[in-house]
């Protein structure tokens, strides 16, 4: 596929057929990907290749939680998860919202889970002390991450980025034998999708994109 059609049409996809994908092209996919940049060129990323059901179903019970608060907060009008503006939604609420099945499900369904993990000691994690959530260690992983996904589109493949399960990091290092120091960046389901999208929902440039400063004139092309 020519490059800027595998941009414009790489979805995030949950649901998958049953159909095997075989360890020679995730392989494939992963030998392309690598050449994402990453901080120093330390290349600090890892994937675990999750088949094993029993632990594909433990990957969707550790996302629930995550889930659970994503939906309560979604049905109170909030923003879900949000570091700015705290959540209102009480804990009792939270407990009793069920988990959206599109959030937990795929991690059971999907023919193959990737787990990918950056080790901290080969970050630069520049925003360290500010006094916000921290971002800049993922200029080198999130490269990567992305990177997977244009290469199963191109391969015909699909997958998403979920996160959800990071929120119960310890359990995950537990569940995977992950060392404390190297944490999980995205919890990807994978399989050869059931429906496809080839026009995706974007704001146009002059949205995103301003001259010189903040608010400043939009970019128009």
């Amino acid at each position: 596929m020519e490059l800027y059609d595998v941009m414009r049409t790489t979805f995030s996809s949950r649901e998958f057929t049953a159909d095997p994908v075989p360890d020679a092209l995730i392989a494939k996919i992963l030998d392309h990907a690598r050449f994402a940049p990453s901080g120093g060129n330390r290349q600090g990323w890892r994937v675990i290749v999750v088949r094993d059901p029993a632990t594909r179903q433990a990957l969707s019970a550790l996302a629930a939680p995550a889930a659970k608060r994503y939906a309560a907060q979604v049905q109170a009008g909030e923003s879900p998860w949000n570091t700015v503006h705290p959540t209102k939604v009480d804990d009792a609420t939270i407990e009793r919202t069920p988990p959206p099945a599109r959030l937990t499900e795929p991690f059971s369904k999907a023919s193959v889970v990737l787990v990918v993990c950056v080790d901290l000691q080969m970050v630069a994690s520049m925003d360290q002390f500010l006094p916000r959530v921290g971002v800049i260690s993922g200029a080198s992983i999130y490269p990567f991450v992305w990177n997977i996904l244009l290469s199963a589109r191109h391969e015909g493949l699909a997958g998403t980025i979920t996160t959800l399960a990071v929120a119960q990091e310890p359990k995950l290092q537990a569940l995977l034998g992950i060392p404390s120091h190297v944490a999980v960046a995205a919890v990807m389901p994978m399989g050869w999708p059931a429906t496809r999208l080839t026009k995706l929902k974007r704001k146009p440039v002059p949205e995103i994109a301003m001259l010189e400063r903040w608010g400043g004139t939009p970019l128009v092309g």
